[in-house]
């Protein structure tokens, strides 16, 4: 290669661009949506901001966003869902936190929501999160409105984030749990809200309703690509790289992927549903297709 010449990016440099694009796409985005709470009670607000801001990878609304322009839509169509997808997760990780949950003190590298509001106040700023993300997913100028709660619901409530983490608390610190137990709670608790998040960026598009299902496959794999490696990097990160406590997961017996298949298996495991979201991604096809089929391989090598 000659001195001025520089190599073509990788699918998985697309998928590493386009998620730090969508990272600084997104921030300022949700800030102006805490702005707009100017007469909720200030402390909320402030709770509820801490909890979202300034932190986090943004997996689930770069989803959005880029299963949006996959199907022909845009940034405006993908605002109010990829919006309303990051306030979910934040929601969910304030509840995690809690001591009657999974009781961890730290989250992103700092204290987690309750260490630093109390319990009453951030349990109220996870409400108050939920219900934001059902204004904004009701924003989007040119999807099916109703369909597009419908899937959020549906990912968020007992059949799905809910129902995973009641699976969760049912299997920790029982018996072994097999491997049917552990990814069918994964695939509620974690995988529900990463697939409609390809959901709901191609239903903001008004992609038709076979385009959509074939879009939450790939996002569901990717989902499940997502937890096997956070299993993982439970038994192998440290504090500074993961933002939470480390080592929780064998310490309180919880049902993982490592604990079913052991630390290699869970590797492999991951990286099957790597290559199926691939798969999916290259079915697709499109202009985006590149990028989205990078994210399995960004999933599969990350270290946080």
């Amino acid at each position: 290669m000659s001195g001025g010449e520089t190599s073509a990016p990788t699918q998985r440099d697309l998928a590493a661009q386009w998620l730090a694009d969508a990272r600084a796409w997104l921030e300022p985005e949700l800030a102006a949506a805490f702005a707009e709470l100017d007469h909720a009670p200030p402390r909320l607000v402030e709770a509820m901001a801490y909890a979202t801001l300034d932190g986090g990878k943004r997996l689930r609304p770069a989803l959005v966003r880029l299963a949006c322009h996959w199907n022909g839509g845009n940034d405006e169509d993908a605002r109010g869902p990829a919006i309303a997808v990051e306030c979910i997760h934040a929601y969910s990780l304030v509840h995690d936190d809690l001591p009657c949950m999974d009781d961890d003190a730290w989250r992103r590298g700092r204290p987690s929501c309750h260490a630093a509001f109390g319990e009453a106040l951030a349990l109220l700023a996870a409400d108050a999160l939920q219900s934001l993300a059902f204004e904004y997913v009701a924003r989007a100028p040119r999807g099916n409105v109703s369909s597009l709660v419908r899937t959020l619901a549906s990912a968020v409530g007992a059949r799905g984030m809910v129902g995973g983490q009641v699976l969760d608390m049912a299997l920790t610190g029982a018996a072994a749990s097999g491997l049917g137990e552990v990814t069918r709670m994964q695939a509620m608790k974690t995988g529900a809200l990463i697939a409609a998040s390809a959901r709901l960026g191609a239903e903001a598009a008004g992609a038709p309703a076979r385009r959509c299902d074939q879009v939450e496959a790939w996002g569901a794999a990717l989902g499940r690509c997502f937890q096997a490696i956070d299993d993982v990097l439970d038994v192998t990160a440290d504090r500074a790289s993961l933002g939470k406590t480390p080592g929780k997961d064998a310490a309180q017996r919880k049902p993982t992927l490592v604990a079913a298949l052991g630390l290699e298996g869970a590797r492999a495991y991951a990286a099957e549903q790597a290559e199926a979201a691939q798969t999916l991604a290259r079915d697709l096809g499109g202009p985006f297709a590149a990028t989205a089929l990078g994210f399995g391989a960004l999933l599969l090598d990350r270290r946080s």
